[in-house]
């Protein structure tokens, strides 16, 4: 089952280290300001986005395999069709490199077949919810 009480999600915006899936270099789009939201916050954002060299101040990844840095959380900002293949990815990475303990779909993204594999990795599942309303709720 995907976390839903506070206490589960809030011991996810515990976590420092967020690659963002589909993270925008256009302000004023969701995909750009919440991640710009976590990074005023003080955390480690990592942006994924094939079509963008630097997001943010960081140098954007292609791809979730091509992140350098040891991930705690995936948030993710693409159409619920592409979170299957999404959550391949993450499950692929945690298996190579065991960093990667929590997926975040956002607001209006969801695949409970898919969220179901990822829970079954191992991994914490939040779907559906905007990681920055739940901060703000929950830790602001």
């Amino acid at each position: 089952m995907p976390l839903t009480t506070d206490e589960e999600v809030r011991s996810l915006l515990e976590l420092e280290t967020v690659a963002v899936i589909g993270c925008s270099t256009t302000e004023g789009k969701a995909a750009h300001d919440v991640p710009a939201y976590l990074q005023r916050h003080g955390y480690d954002v990592v942006p994924v986005n094939p079509f963008a060299d630097e997001i943010l101040g960081v140098e954007a990844a292609d791809s979730l395999a091509e992140v350098e840095a040891d991930l705690d959380l995936v948030d993710v900002f693409r159409p619920s069709e592409e979170v299957p293949g999404i959550v391949d990815e993450v499950l692929e990475r945690k298996e190579s490199r065991g960093d990667v303990s929590a997926l975040w779909l956002q607001l209006g993204i969801s695949d409970d077949e898919a969220a179901a594999r990822a829970e079954e990795a191992g991994l914490e599942v939040v779907q559906d919810k905007c990681i920055k309303v739940e901060h703000g709720r929950l830790m602001g």
